[in-house]
């Protein structure tokens, strides 16, 4: 690799470090995502395209989300989980692509990444979002893995 190219991990480092001293703007999360993966700011219902701007900027920090950028952190509340995954579809080298309800799409590196429950099955996404399976999804994934 030449000095010009980053990888992937110096990426992700160096925009961790342009965050790590975002101050938190308010102790009141401004945000709301409930339990059906409907994003609400200040209790106005926010469109999908923001929701989907808004998603590239959470990071979940000892069991707390926030939406970090350079300057600035905010609260979000999260009911369950953060993001509702609505399909996948598994890779022929094994590896999943997820989508969620707001058109976020992530890559899921192996099948032991899913925690299967009794009632839902969730994955830990990129910057410690966890994401849970919709109800189809969850059947789906029952009948092609588990059953």
């Amino acid at each position: 690799m030449s000095q010009g190219n980053l990888d992937e991990e110096q990426v992700a480092e160096a925009i961790s470090s342009l965050t790590i001293g975002a101050s938190l703007c308010s102790e009141e999360p401004l945000f709301d995502i409930t339990d059906s993966g409907e994003w609400f700011y200040q209790g106005g219902k926010l469109p999908i395209k923001f929701c989907k701007l808004f998603a590239s900027i959470l990071q979940r920090i000892e069991r707390e989300y926030f939406l970090i950028t350079p300057v600035e952190k905010l609260k979000v509340s999260v009911a369950t989980q953060a993001l509702i995954l609505v399909d996948y579809d598994k890779q022929a080298d094994g590896s999943f692509w997820v989508k969620s309800s707001i058109n976020t799409e992530h890559k899921v590196e192996s099948l032991a990444q899913f925690v299967v429950t009794d009632d839902s099955i969730i994955l830990l996404l990129e910057k410690g979002v966890e994401a849970r399976l919709n109800r189809a999804s969850f059947y789906r994934f029952i009948e092609e893995f588990i059953i």
